[in-house]
């Protein structure tokens, strides 16, 4: 068992290093810490191993949009907002129910006003990547 357990943090450990350089390294931390947090409350030291490596991915992958993106969006005109049960966060999927906008100089990002709130979402996953306040 032991041996699992170092075999599995040594992994961690390569792991949230290489994730954590594919972006400024912010996202990337906050995401290893809140996952090993919650792995290791889930699932002690193993589950703090994994929960490190899936919240560095995540957090890695979550890059804010570039000024301009945030620009366009604001300088739009707001479309009908959309009222959602759930909370709106970064991280978080919005519903398939909310009809998203493009953003047409950057296809990567689209929006839409979820709960008064106007959102800046990765249209693929349909990932919160910002909340422009």
């Amino acid at each position: 068992m032991k041996k699992l357990v170092y075999i599995t943090a040594t992994a961690a450990l390569l792991a949230s290093g290489a994730a954590a350089q594919q972006s400024d390294g912010t996202n990337a931390a906050t995401g290893m810490v809140g996952g090993a947090a919650t792995g290791a409350i889930l699932g002690g030291p193993v589950g703090a191993g994994v929960g490190a490596v899936v919240g560095a991915t995540l957090g890695g992958a979550l890059t804010p949009p570039p000024a301009e993106v945030v620009t366009y969006v604001q300088q739009q005109p707001a479309p009908p907002s959309v009222v959602v049960q759930q909370p709106v966060a970064v991280g978080k999927p919005i519903p398939e129910t909310v009809v998203l906008t493009p953003v047409p100089e950057n296809p990567t990002y689209a929006y839409a006003v979820v709960n008064e709130r106007r959102v800046i979402v990765e249209p693929k996953s349909r990932t919160v990547v910002q909340v422009v306040n």
